[in-house]
């Protein structure tokens, strides 16, 4: 079987939602041929240079044992720990995924993303999203002291919250032509999957006379939730 799980928004503050990915990944996780991370793993994530905390080496000890034993484990980026680099892939054994990436998925192709890339709708965020992924950006970024990026990120969070509190909510979805293009662009594959909207939900879609399904994941809090896929098909197993 196949695992696939997002937006966790780990952090200190959330002990609930740490305790109960790690239960996962000693449980449900040891159990499966691989594990999909689709993204915000982490509420955020300032840079490699952070894995001395004592949090985090938890959380990635627990991350390597899980590889260590035989489960692969893949992790995409996203809009929260877009910062993810080479030094989370050997503390966690982890590797990290391009977005959008289309992997087979027992016979049948399936394209990944985080989601926020289809999120069109909110210009603002697409322009930010733009900057904190461009290369020189995050050069000069991580060039920063650790405490000073921290303190930048926890800024960042503080306006994003303020901004969501006068979005639309339609706004904060995604755009169904930005989706139906996304499809168009990759060969029209049965299966989309993705998070970070936070509205886990199949789709059946039609994109051109092709027919499509669209799997939004769970975000975590006190519960959560996880898409297992089997040779006989895809479901959704809450915790």
């Amino acid at each position: 079987m196949i695992l696939f799980i997002s937006d966790l928004h780990l952090c200190q503050e959330r002990p609930r939602t740490t305790q109960l990915f790690l239960d996962f990944l000693s449980r449900e996780a040891s159990q499966a041929a691989a594990l999909y991370i689709l993204g915000d793993l982490f509420e955020y994530w300032a840079g490699d240079d952070d894995v001395e905390s004592t949090y985090i080496q938890s959380v990635l000890g627990a991350m390597r044992r899980l590889s260590d034993s035989g489960t692969k484990v893949y992790v995409m980026r996203g809009n929260r720990d877009v910062l993810l680099g080479a030094g989370f892939e050997q503390a966690s054994g982890a590797e990290l995924l391009p977005d959008p990436v289309m992997i087979d998925l027992y016979g049948r192709s399936a394209l990944l993303t985080h989601g926020d890339a289809l999120c069109t709708d909110d210009v603002e965020y697409q322009q930010f999203r733009q900057m904190v992924r461009d290369s020189k950006w995050q050069q000069d970024f991580l060039s920063l002291p650790l405490a000073q990026r921290k303190s930048q990120i926890q800024a960042l969070r503080s306006r994003s919250e303020e901004a969501k509190s006068y979005k639309a909510e339609a706004i904060m979805d995604v755009n169904q032509d930005a989706v139906a293009e996304c499809l168009r662009t990759h060969g029209y594959p049965p299966l989309l999957i993705h998070g970070h909207t936070h509205r886990p939900a199949r789709h059946s879609l039609e994109i051109d006379g092709k027919h499509c399904e669209r799997i939004v994941l769970s975000d975590w809090g006190d519960t959560g939730s996880y898409l297992l896929c089997t040779k006989q098909g895809c479901e959704v197993v809450n915790l």
